[in-house]
């Protein structure tokens, strides 16, 4: 079982959202690789869990990885839910206790499983029942706080191998073919030059945006983020190395800009221990 594509995502591209700081023991964040034939399409299971019970709301900042959710309180399946690309990074403000789980579908899978545009689902956080209501269902019917997470992910499995066994999954060769030459280049690259895949740069654009949420600038601009921090060392001082010259930002204003919007803190806050 393989997307209709030449090459894997995976191989090339490894999202990262950061784990919680040394200072942050109280909430854990984990991720759980699925059944070996899912890994085409989905990138990993997740769970964030408080540990203790929290006196205050936890933000919870999400970075910008490229990326379609699912996701879904453990404690409450009813509560499940979509999350679309994010362009830029977003913050949640969780309760006291909670205890998620969720699912990161790689760039185009999620359109091509559901059929569904990615690009009506930008910058989005939706009840998944609006959406997936199959899924939304499965989800609320399935999960309780008992569970542990060898179960969790085993229903997971479960449930993804077997809707990817009965549908027919959407593809574009030509999306296929921008996506490879994206993440090669680590999202480095000239748009207009780079990207001859056999149609015009609008028609492109339009399918690029209906599989992955966003434009292939921002799409590029997330890789290029993201090659970044998975790259980048906790020890290391990202302003002292002149990495983001490296890493394709043409100076060190641009890079900081960019990274603010998509981390959403300076380099210097994000890689201090």
């Amino acid at each position: 079982m393989a997307a209709n594509n030449d090459f894997k995502i995976r191989a090339l591209f490894r999202p990262v959202q950061p784990a919680r700081g040394s200072g942050e023991r109280a909430v854990s964040y984990l991720e759980f690789l699925p059944d070996a034939r899912l890994q085409d399409f989905i990138y990993c299971y997740w769970q964030l869990k408080s540990e203790t019970h929290l006196a205050d709301a936890y933000p919870y900042r999400v970075v910008a990885d490229g990326c379609i959710d699912i996701f879904f309180e453990l404690n409450n399946p009813k509560e499940n839910y979509l999350m679309g690309l994010s362009n830029s990074y977003t913050e949640f403000q969780l309760s006291s206790g909670f205890n998620y789980i969720g699912l990161r579908f790689l760039p185009t899978r999620f359109t091509q499983i559901y059929g569904i545009s990615a690009a009506e689902l930008t910058n989005l956080c939706e009840p998944m029942e609006q959406v997936l209501p199959e899924t939304s269902s499965f989800i609320r019917s399935n999960f309780s706080a008992e569970m542990s997470t060898t179960e969790i992910v085993n229903k997971l499995n479960d449930y993804f191998l077997n809707l990817i066994g009965k549908v027919k999954l959407k593809s574009d060769n030509r999306v296929a073919a921008a996506m490879d030459i994206i993440l090669q280049r680590a999202g480095v690259l000239n748009i207009e030059k780079d990207l001859d895949v056999g149609i015009s740069p609008r028609q492109l654009s339009r399918l690029f945006e209906y599989y992955t949420g966003d434009t292939i600038k921002t799409f590029s601009k997330i890789v290029r983020f993201q090659n970044f921090i998975r790259r980048k060392s906790d020890t290391e001082n990202p302003e002292k190395d002149r990495y983001y010259l490296i890493a394709g930002y043409y100076d060190q204003a641009h890079f900081i800009k960019e990274f603010k919007q998509l981390y959403g803190s300076t380099p210097f806050k994000a890689f201090r221990s």
